[in-house]
């Protein structure tokens, strides 16, 4: 689909927590230059706990600019979100994010776009509050799905529940409309300004090809779940095992017994690698589901201790027939569970292969 100008310039901001609202941003870009317009900048939210990863920077394709952003912080295991000091932490930080925010307003006056898309950063909520433009925004995200009418949390959690809404709706402050990405079609909600679209897929998942590997794809946002990973493993020396996670290290890759090895975060090679493995194993980020559905690989997913969103993911993800979910790493079961799996991903791929004719849909008509 070609844009009716192809002079539009948009520019992205980006939430740098994960890999989910990067690889997402990547399949948009992709999107908007196939439309003939122009990605003209990139803004994305970084954190002292977190380091935006290489293979960003070279995908993208773009100017990025790095700034403070409200990030999560962990236990000192590196695995459950603490939420009273994630709160404590980034109060402490708003002189930080004041600059951020008069960082924001220096990009948008230089590259003058005609339209901001918003990957789930909160910043940029806080700029619409504060400094009032006249840009359009588009927000996009998996998490505006919760604001569906007719979705349904999992549980009951009542404190959880406000707390990720009232989140959602920083996120998504000022801004036109709400692209809820979904593992699956559902009526759009013009009450909430919330259009509901297929998952933003790379073209590189869509060429990738899936044979039947034999060993288990590990992907982990954070990074202490490895010990986790390494005692199952002690214990089932005989699987093989590849774990990426955003663990520092000096090698790209480093194998810590003869079938267990972790990786650097690395797209494509993570993708290769999806491609041909027998299943896979991680936190239940949305967009790792979705490329492995899209695939036809099994998931195991195991939501972040703490973390609202995930557990709400790896619930839908299961309804949506992605696998199965725990609250621990329970490999063994998941075993189990690829002996008897049936691939049910082909609905899901109808459905994806929509996703740029859709997301143009909206964009199209805010400009």
């Amino acid at each position: 689909m070609r844009s009716r100008n192809p002079q539009k310039k948009i520019l992205f901001a980006v939430q740098g927590e994960g890999r989910g609202h990067m690889t997402q941003s990547i399949a948009m870009s992709e999107i908007i230059r196939q439309a003939g317009m122009e990605v003209c900048a990139v803004l994305i939210g970084k954190s002292a706990q977190r380091q935006i990863p290489d293979f960003y920077y070279e995908r993208i394709n773009a100017p990025v600019t790095a700034y403070d952003s409200p990030n999560f912080i962990t236990d000192v295991r590196m695995k459950a979100i603490l939420k009273f000091p994630t709160i404590v932490k980034n109060l402490g930080l708003l002189p930080a994010f004041r600059k951020s925010l008069k960082l924001i307003d220096q990009q948008l006056k230089e590259h003058q776009p005609d339209l901001i898309i918003n990957f789930y950063d909160p910043l940029i909520g806080l700029y619409y509050l504060f400094y009032k433009p006249t840009i359009p925004v588009v927000c996009v995200a998996h998490q505006y799905f919760y604001h569906h009418p007719e979705f349904r949390f999992p549980d009951r959690d009542l404190l959880s529940r406000i707390s990720l809404k009232v989140f959602n709706k920083l996120t998504a402050y000022g801004s036109s409309k709400k692209l809820a990405l979904s593992f699956y079609p559902f009526n759009n909600s013009e009450k909430h300004s919330i259009v509901v679209i297929p998952p933003l897929i790379r073209e590189a998942v869509y060429r990738q090809k899936s044979t039947e590997g034999t060993y288990m794809l590990v992907y982990l946002v954070n990074c202490g779940y490895l010990e986790d990973i390494h005692a199952w493993h002690m214990n089932n020396p005989t699987i093989e095992m590849h774990c990426f996670s955003d663990r520092k290290s000096g090698t790209d890759v480093e194998q810590i017994h003869e079938n267990l090895f972790y990786h650097a975060l690395d797209d494509r090679k993570f993708l290769e690698m999806m491609g041909n493995c027998r299943g896979i194993v991680c936190t239940a980020g949305f967009e790792t589901v979705c490329e492995a559905l899209y695939l036809g690989k099994p998931v195991f997913t195991v939501p972040v201790e703490g973390q609202y969103e995930q557990f709400c993911n790896s619930r839908d993800a299961f309804k949506a027939g992605a696998g199965i979910y725990d609250k621990k790493f329970d490999i063994t079961r998941f075993l189990n569970y690829l002996a008897a799996d049936r691939n049910t991903s082909e609905k899901f791929r109808d459905w994806a292969k929509r996703s740029s004719e859709k997301t143009m849909e909206q964009i199209l008509l805010l400009l």
